[in-house]
């Protein structure tokens, strides 16, 4: 058969999709990523918060016009909108010829054959049971690479219902990371991008102890350039691991830590790590032990209980820890989550306003670190020419994948994608940086 895949939400999602990829192509079927013309479309899903959810349905509608058009036979759903909403899915969606859950993913083969038949498959296992290791067919460019070294999540935050559809927190042992570490090397990536959902408590469920710090070392022996860490919960910093990532210099010093708010009673309540106090007093000791260090975090506007005071002091926050990086999100109302159920909810229209505000005194923060780049050489992953700009374009090691800006660069000869060059930062606008490659 032939067997499109679309893979929605985050990196950790993609994973999956490459593994179910992979398993579909050693039983001999065709793996391609366009749905015209397919005999099933696999529709590996986000049920994260509410635009996730919206983006889900809208593709299952859009792969269901193709079906009814005759250019689409089957529709396969799975993923995290299939785990959550199932009997949702049933009732409202026909155009769905089958359904798995997360636990299942390697189920994909036989829910395929079964589709194909005219069956209706529905694949729900353990969700913390999962296996992590196998094939993956890697999608991405050859250059860049996602390593997930856990699944799961133990910190039941108040307003998240990760936990709930993926599993609880569980590590993959150590020799299994390096060895398909070692593979993409020798495959040619050169920045892996280590990922879990939390990858701070690394070990600890296998080992009786967290084994973070030993992992990197064993990594940064492989011939990588970079090592990007995705990511580090505030709690899970002691010396051993912050002197691994300034000591090492494949670790780029670069680190998204997600705080989601600094006030101590909504830090108390949404079952969060620590104080305002004991959070600034982390970053400081992490910016001194780590130079050059650019911290990334993602921040919660409108969690229950957030009062105006509560918002000007996370403003006062971003602006004093200097936190370059940030993704501002409107808290969403999640079922299922005791968030969900606290009093003083606060109004949409007032989060939505906080998010603008937030996110424009943010932006001020990255344009002074922007600026403060001009003038200087950085060393840049060059991801390939950009006929719109006219230019190369790339990212430095303070630009994540497809979430931070791009440095867009002029050079006399070609730079093939994948390639580290020295650039000269000349330019800063719309938090992307311009510059000339230093021959």
């Amino acid at each position: 058969m032939k067997i499109a895949f679309i893979s929605l939400g985050c990196s950790k999602n993609l994973i999956n999709t490459e593994q179910m990829m992979a398993l579909c192509r050693a039983a001999g079927h065709e793996v391609s990523g366009e749905p015209e013309g397919a005999d099933v479309a696999v529709l590996n899903t986000c049920g994260f918060i509410d635009a996730a959810k919206s983006e889900a349905i809208e593709h299952i509608i859009s792969l269901g016009e193709l079906k009814q058009a005759g250019k689409l036979k089957k529709l396969l759903v799975c993923g995290c909108l299939s785990q959550r909403y199932r009997e949702d899915i049933l009732a409202d969606l026909p155009e769905v010829d089958g359904l798995m859950g997360t636990g299942s993913y390697d189920d994909i083969v036989s829910a395929l054959e079964e589709v194909a038949k005219g069956e209706f498959p529905q694949r729900f296992g353990d969700i913390s049971a999962t296996s992590e290791e196998g094939e993956r067919l890697i999608t991405g460019p050859q250059y860049t690479a996602f390593l997930k070294i856990a699944e799961g999540c133990d910190n039941f935050c108040a307003f998240c219902i990760i936990p709930y559809l993926r599993g609880r927190y569980r590590s993959r042992p150590m020799d299994s990371v390096l060895s398909e570490a070692k593979a993409l090397a020798d495959s040619g990536v050169r920045e892996l991008i280590l990922i879990a959902q939390d990858i701070g408590p690394y070990g600890k469920d296998l080992y009786g102890e967290r084994r973070l710090p030993q992992l990197l070392k064993e990594l940064c022996k492989l011939p990588f350039h970079w090592i990007r860490l995705h990511y580090l919960y505030p709690d899970h910093f002691d010396e051993e691991l912050i002197e691994v990532i300034a000591s090492q210099p494949k670790i780029v010093k670069y680190l998204d830590i997600p705080l989601q708010h600094c006030a101590d009673h909504l830090l108390k309540s949404m079952n969060r790590w620590g104080t305002e106090k004991e959070l600034a007093a982390l970053l400081k000791n992490l910016r001194e032990k780590i130079p050059g260090l650019v911290l990334r975090t993602s921040l919660i506007c409108g969690l229950p209980g957030e009062t105006e005071e509560d918002f000007e002091a996370l403003c006062r926050f971003v602006t004093e820890t200097g936190i370059e990086r940030a993704g501002v999100f409107q808290y969403s109302r999640e079922e299922g989550t005791r968030a969900a159920q606290m009093p003083d909810q606060v109004p949409e229209e007032i989060a939505a306003q906080r998010v603008e505000r937030l996110v424009e005194l943010q932006s001020a923060v990255l344009d002074r670190y922007n600026e403060s780049r001009l003038g200087t050489v950085m060393e840049v992953l060059c991801e390939g020419f950009d006929p719109l700009m006219g230019s190369y374009a790339g990212r430095t090691y303070a630009d994540s994948v497809e979430v931070d800006g791009r440095v867009f660069f002029t050079a006399a000869g070609l730079v093939p994608a994948g390639e580290f060059v020295n650039v000269r930062i000349t330019g800063a606008e719309d938090g992307d940086l311009t510059g000339e490659i230093e021959e």
